[in-house]
């Protein structure tokens, strides 16, 4: 079943409601994302992608995943 960008960027926004949440890609697997949310201040880039990765809800695990790969970029704003 494949997965939209909109779905996605819908579910980092659950977790992330005030962020700025870019996502591209359009063939169902692959997909690319910005997130800048102010929550990302103090962590370090690790931190902050774990959290995003947490908000999709296990949409990545294993081969039966819905989303296939995500190129993601997380900051906080300047």
């Amino acid at each position: 079943m494949a997965i939209t960008a909109e779905e996605i960027e819908h579910l980092i926004r659950e977790s992330f409601p005030d962020a700025q949440i870019t996502v591209q890609g359009d063939d169902g697997a692959h997909f690319a994302a910005l997130v800048v949310d102010e929550g990302f201040r103090g962590m370090n880039r690790v931190q902050q992608q774990r959290a995003v990765y947490a908000a999709l809800k296990g949409k990545m695990d294993g081969s039966n995943g819905e989303l296939h790969a995500l190129a993601l970029t997380t900051k906080a704003p300047e």
